[in-house]
């Protein structure tokens, strides 16, 4: 799959083209209606890069189609959302024709220029999730999207003035709002998967903790936990701070506060020797962190056992 060289579509209109669509009617945007358009043709593994955003919802995903942003499988099987960003590949990988059915929006950056919206855009982290969970939505969420999506459409095609493009960002920022607020009801509603996350991530933390080489190694990154999860560190950060109101970050600095702790009222090591095991070049940022977190020194909180 890696070997496969990527599709690259620089604009809407190339899309269009490619899917056998009519000219676009707006050069920089488009709404289409997946319904309308044709049967795709077999082709086990395709990749794919656009240089404008995708905002799909698709139904009824064949289960012999499966997409891949980054690294990763999408989590669906029923209709959902997704997003993909300009420049980043993602991949189809197919078992003989298929057939899209729902609504993709495609914005070209340029369409943004001198609005917030171009630079705002990127803080929507499901935009940069490496290992993407799809959106999954109720009935009523998904008329909510299509709506929008109409109205979008709805704005562009009417005759163009100067209050064309403010009146197609509003409505875009409510889109991704909305995405934005379903995305954090479906971290909460998705119980099982979600702590299955939380106590693997207690797993590998402990793991990391109980080994010996932290000393060479250093605390462990944001970014090593989320590879070790398959997820993107905006992902998981997003995910814990909705579950459990800390950042990957948080729960890092409390594992390695518990083991300290341990190793303050266990063991006769000094305090600079507890912070070398840890990592820690500077053992005054060991302290810092330490009473940061508990409101005492090291020392102090060796001394309370005594």
């Amino acid at each position: 799959m890696k070997n496969i060289p990527p599709h690259h579509i620089k604009t809407i209109s190339e899309y269009h083209r490619f899917r056998g669509l009519p000219k676009p009617e707006h050069p920089l945007m488009s709404v289409i209606n997946l319904d309308e358009t044709g049967n795709l043709s077999a082709n086990k593994q395709t990749r794919w890069i656009f240089d404008f955003y995708s905002i799909a919802l698709k139904r009824n995903l064949d289960s012999m189609v499966k997409y891949k942003y980054g690294q990763q499988t999408y989590d669906f099987d029923e209709g959902v959302m997704f997003f993909i960003s300009p420049k980043q590949v993602f991949s189809v990988e197919t078992e003989g024709d298929y057939r899209l059915s729902g609504w993709m929006l495609l914005i070209h950056p340029d369409f943004l220029w001198q609005s917030p919206l171009r630079k705002t855009i990127k803080q929507y982290d499901f935009f940069s999730y490496s290992a993407n969970e799809a959106l999954h939505l109720s009935d009523k969420e998904e008329t909510t999207i299509i709506n929008i999506f109409q109205s979008i459409k709805q704005e562009y095609v009417s005759n163009i003035d100067k209050f064309s493009q403010p009146l197609i960002i509003a409505q875009l920022e409510v889109l991704l709002n909305y995405s934005n607020r379903f995305y954090h009801r479906q971290f909460i509603t998705r119980k099982i998967p979600n702590h299955k996350i939380l106590n693997r991530l207690e797993e590998i933390l402990k793991e990391y903790f109980d080994q010996e080489s932290l000393i060479e190694s250093g605390l462990p990154t944001v970014q090593h936990i989320a590879n070790e999860l398959n997820v993107s560190p905006n992902y998981l950060s997003g995910l814990l701070k909705t579950l459990t109101g800390q950042s990957t970050q948080q729960h890092i600095h409390e594992k390695l506060i518990e083991k300290a702790k341990e190793k303050l009222s266990n063991t006769n090591l000094s305090v600079s020797e507890i912070a070398y095991e840890f990592g820690f070049e500077h053992s005054q940022s060991f302290s810092k962190l330490f009473k940061t977190k508990t409101n005492l020194s090291p020392l102090e909180y060796r001394q309370s056992f005594n």
